[in-house]
């Protein structure tokens, strides 16, 4: 028995109420308070439908982590939905740079694209399996973490683990250009590069400095050269602090750059890359530390027949449903392809403008991919 087809059983105006409760609660990634308020609220979707809720605090610097195993008593491996809760939006977005509106099909608010709006989506569909007493062939289980916007670097280990138990994965992130689902990212890298130098009077004693600008400006230009487009190689000197005073040569600087690869071989040569660089100053001493925080989402055989499941599920729905080949930010599916998970990325609401002041979701989307996720969970079994 599906039901996924039953355009009428999804009430788009409640989803939306569901996701304006969340949205309005402000979570940047370091706001623990406001994590685990919009914890809360997800939690509560839950309430009634006798799924299990785990929670769990895993660093300082971070809100909370929270499992929901909807299927209570199935240990067979089965299927895991990954959600974050944390926004890159500061605190204060909702009441002056992006506030909770709606202007026709464009619903706006900090993090309704990425990615409160696709979570809530994902947890009605699989709610509305339970209203319908509809056993899914595998058991569900939701994670939803409160870092992944900063690299994941305190859920890593928790979202490896959970995927371990799993057959398959399902990440709620956005939908890519006009609808699309991921099927391949990029691996993500980071850098942090510093100069050392020697300091000396600008104008009194030039000649006896050293300049850690000068020698980190070499660093650019060579960190800037890695890009090879070609191969789906980038490279960013993202951020850049250094000198005391516009009349001494500087001691310090310092840069973090940012790495973009397709496929783990890339990867491999570029971290050798950045910790081969030098400067032509030998008394400037370069620090360089960093690597991939997130290994390439490699498209494969395992995920090739899981998209084209997703293909005919919104076939009958009645549209095309297509992928973007490799989507250049990082999610945590990129830890569970590593893994050999079959995953399946961007299957949240369609919109745009993540991280943006016009961030926004399609209203129109909610039933659609509504629809796409319920059928995934319906279709999904041991033999897919």
């Amino acid at each position: 028995m599906t039901s996924f087809r039953d355009a009428t059983a999804i009430d788009a105006e409640a989803v939306l109420a569901d996701i304006r409760r969340l949205v309005e609660i402000e979570s940047p990634t370091g706001c623990q308070a406001g994590v685990n308020r919009v914890l809360d609220a997800v939690g509560d979707l839950f309430s009634g439908t006798g799924a299990r809720l785990e929670r769990q605090t895993i660093d300082a610097a971070f809100g909370d982590v929270l499992r929901v195993q909807c299927d209570v008593g199935r240990s067979e491996p089965g299927i895991l939905i990954l959600s974050h809760v944390d926004t890159v939006h500061p605190l204060g977005t909702i009441e002056q740079d992006l506030p909770f509106r709606r202007d026709g099909e464009r619903i706006y608010g900090p993090g309704i694209y990425d990615m409160k709006g696709c979570l809530v989506n994902a947890v009605v569909a699989w709610r509305r399996l339970r209203t319908r007493g509809i056993k899914t062939p595998l058991p569900v289980t939701f994670l939803f973490t409160p870092d992944e916007e900063v690299g994941s670097p305190a859920s890593r280990r928790i979202v490896e683990a959970e995927a371990d138990r799993n057959a398959f994965v399902l990440v709620t992130e956005p939908a890519r250009a006009g609808g699309r689902i991921v099927t391949a990212r990029k691996g993500v890298g980071r850098f942090t590069i510093s100069a050392s130098g020697v300091p000396a009077h600008a104008g009194a004693n030039h000649e006896r400095g050293h300049s850690a600008i000068r020698a980190i400006a070499e660093i650019i230009l060579q960190v800037e050269a890695f890009t090879d487009y070609r191969r789906g190689i980038t490279t960013n000197v993202g951020l850049i602090a250094g000198g005391t005073g516009v009349n001494v040569v500087p001691q310090v600087c310092q840069i973090e750059a940012d790495l973009r690869v397709r496929d783990v071989q890339s990867g491999a040569e570029m971290i050798d890359k950045f910790h081969a660089l030098r400067v032509s100053d030998p008394a400037v001493r370069l620090s360089i530390s960093g690597g991939l925080n997130r290994p390439p989402f490699e498209r494969n055989p395992s995920i090739d027949r899981l998209f084209e499941l997703a293909r005919q599920v919104a076939a009958e729905i009645g549209f095309d449903l297509r992928s973007v080949e490799l989507a250049g930010g990082g999610s945590d599916g990129n830890f569970t392809v590593a893994k050999g998970i079959p995953t399946l990325d961007g299957l949240g609401l369609d919109g745009d403008g993540a991280h943006t002041h016009h961030e926004h979701i399609l209203y129109s989307s909610i039933v659609e991919r509504g629809q796409l996720l319920q059928g995934l969970m319906e279709r999904l079994t041991p033999t897919t």
